[in-house]
């Protein structure tokens, strides 16, 4: 049963992302990787999210695995963010390349604490 809930999180998290990207991508024709910079920090706040609500006692291990496993581990993306950290030294933009570094990092980690302290509000 665990394995189920995992892809269907899973299942929604990689077309969202893959879609989200697109779009981003589209509508902001840019150097920095904002697709990917948009993912990465939703799916830190839905995690710090579950991950508090957890903690609180209102999410059980199943909401866990469907959303912070599977939904939140198809949605993001380290590898696809690294990658694209490294290509943008390549094509010689390493002021975007730090940017997409620290940004990333930092709102990611931020958008996690605002999760979890968004979850202690609602069931602290």
């Amino acid at each position: 049963m665990n394995w189920l809930l995992v892809v269907a999180g899973a299942v929604v998290g990689a077309p969202l992302r893959f879609l989200t990207d697109r779009y981003v991508q589209s509508r902001y024709d840019a150097v920095f990787p904002w697709g990917t910079f948009l993912v990465n920090a939703a799916g830190s706040l839905i995690l710090g999210l579950v991950a508090g609500a957890a903690a609180a006692g209102a999410a059980s291990s199943h909401v866990q695995l469907l959303l912070g496993t599977g939904l939140c581990g198809a949605l993001t993306t380290y590898s696809t963010f690294s990658y694209e950290t490294l290509r943008l030294v390549a094509d010689g933009a390493r002021g975007y390349a730090v940017a997409n570094a620290v940004a990333s990092v930092a709102a990611c980690l931020a958008a996690a604490f605002a999760g979890a302290a968004a979850a202690q509000a609602l069931w602290g």
